[in-house]
């Protein structure tokens, strides 16, 4: 096969991930194994999504639950859509913004709203963290988005960030159970979160707090970042948790990263092997990148092998540059190819189709990659250090751009041996 014939066969499989995470079949799956009580004189049916795939599970949601009284989606911009019969709400992502604060505190309103005979069903998928700020009094949105700076400039994997944000919400961390008492929430859960710690989702809106205000304290403290906090939040995480019981949930996984690497591996082509090397491709980009190149190496020459990865890496700021941790792990192993095989391919990206603050979903390179960089006036590594990897990969024309696609089960990759 040519570079073109792998390049292409690469997305091939992305595109397949993507699909088995198709949120509104995987919510039709869940109403066709576990069909809606017929709906009761005098109750409400109320329908909250929030998420990157919020649109999608909502419209499909609607068609199960009939009549509904309240119908809201909040989703990111890009991937803004009509609902028949509902409302859908667009807000910022990966920072939090102003649009996303009033859709919280509409959320917020309309749970309060609800009585014990109402039913509440909560429709999640990734990106509600940011979505969805709702920051516990007396913090402000600036406040969140400082933290959430900070959070990500020192490269925290996604539990100990989100075990963070839960303190600072008033939805996180269960706390869209609090506001929905007594009124009874069954919640559907797409996965964007490597091993579907469903506290860890959306950061737990429906699901128990992953820690406590201490242990929050105690993360910033250890990566030093406590003093460079707002003081409203050291005085809050100083303050000490106020005991309460937490309403239960009923929730139901519906969709996850496992499913869509399997999917991967049956859309090989005939006269291919495909195996899942991990899916937990976690922590530090540049210990990823290594990971990967060691897997090659281990593959022993084998011919016409499609090695598979799933998972969710992290990146240290460093410099001012643009990209996000899809970019620079496919330029990593680009600069690592002196250890691969002649003729391979290697994609990384985001399922839904956004990588970091940049309209690319990850990348797609070859053993050219590093010569066109080149080619093209850019130094690899200085542009690596800068974490610019966009730009990088941008000289190469290996940018992976997708559009938004409507789910979210996080990071995905495959490395492609001819």
């Amino acid at each position: 096969m040519t570079a073109t014939d792998l390049r292409t066969l690469a997305r091939h499989l992305y595109d397949q991930a993507v699909l088995a995470a198709d949120p509104a079949l995987a919510v039709r799956r869940h109403f066709e194994m576990h069909p809606p009580a017929a709906p009761m004189a005098g109750r409400k049916d109320i329908l909250i999504a929030i998420g990157k795939a919020a649109p999608a599970m909502l419209r499909e949601a609607m068609r199960h639950v009939s009549h509904a009284a309240t119908a809201l989606a909040v989703t990111h911009y890009e991937n803004e859509q009509a609902v028949e019969g509902a409302r859908v709400l667009t807000a910022g992502h990966p920072e939090p913004d102003e649009n996303g604060l009033r859709a919280g505190q509409e959320i917020i309103a309309i749970l309060d709203a609800a009585g014990p005979r109402d039913r509440v069903w909560a429709l999640i998928s990734g990106g509600g963290s940011a979505l969805v700020p709702a920051p516990r009094a007396p913090l402000t949105l600036d406040d969140k988005r400082t933290v959430s700076r900070l959070l990500l400039s020192v490269g925290l994997d996604i539990t100990a960030m989100n075990l963070i944000r839960q303190q600072l919400s008033d939805l996180k961390g269960g706390g869209f159970l609090r506001h929905a008492a007594p009124a009874p929430v069954t919640a559907l859960i797409l996965s964007d979160v490597i091993g579907n710690d469903l506290g860890t989702i959306a950061s737990g809106p429906t699901a128990l707090p992953l820690g406590t205000r201490a242990d929050a304290q105690g993360l910033l403290q250890r990566y030093q970042i406590l003093d460079r906090v707002p003081r409203s939040v050291r005085t809050l995480l100083q303050t000490p948790d106020a005991p309460a019981r937490l309403p239960t949930a009923d929730n139901s996984l519906i969709g996850s990263n496992e499913i869509s690497l399997a999917a991967m591996c049956d859309a090989v082509p005939p006269g291919w092997t495909a195996r899942i090397v991990s899916d937990r491709l976690t922590g530090d980009v540049g210990d990823a990148a290594a990971r990967i190149l060691a897997a090659a190496s281990d593959a022993g020459g084998q011919q016409r092998t499609a090695l598979v990865f799933g998972g969710e890496t992290t990146v240290t700021l460093r410099g001012t540059g643009r990209g996000g941790r899809n970019q620079e792990l496919a330029l990593r192993v680009a600069m690592g190819r002196a250890d691969l095989p002649k003729g391979w391919v290697f994609l990384s990206g985001g399922t839904d189709g956004r990588d970091g603050p940049t309209d690319a979903a990850g990348g797609v390179v070859d053993a050219g990659t590093a010569a066109r960089i080149a080619a093209a006036g850019g130094d690899a590594d200085a542009l690596l250090a800068n974490n610019d990897s966009y730009q990088a990969l941008r000289y190469a024309d290996d940018l992976l751009i997708t559009g938004a696609t409507g789910t979210n089960v996080a990071d995905v990759q495959v490395l492609l041996l001819p």
